[in-house]
């Protein structure tokens, strides 16, 4: 599955990954900024990180996972994106 990277970092996407559990499975959305892209060809992954009331999760996604359905592009952050890791971040949206 070969996936093409329409989105860089300071965007806020929409993950779409299937869960299973047991003998089903689901789609879970994960949705937040992208704070980095490292890799490269197949080791391609991009963290993304969303706050939940007052607590920030991050999550560390491979770009070519076959548990992930589809990527949506919702936004970009408020800030200027001058940077290729938004680390800054952590300390500034908690």
């Amino acid at each position: 599955m070969n996936r093409e990277l329409n989105f860089k970092v300071g965007d806020i996407i929409k993950v779409h990954q299937r869960i299973s559990e047991g003998d089903k499975t689901r789609i879970q959305i994960f949705e937040g900024a992208v704070l980095s892209i490292r890799g490269r060809g197949e080791n391609k992954m991009f963290t993304v990180r969303k706050l939940v009331g007052d607590i920030a999760v991050e999550r560390i996604f491979p770009l070519n996972s076959p548990n992930i359905e589809k990527i949506l592009i919702k936004g970009q952050i408020k800030q200027k994106v001058t940077r290729s890791k938004l680390y800054f971040l952590r300390h500034s949206l908690q």
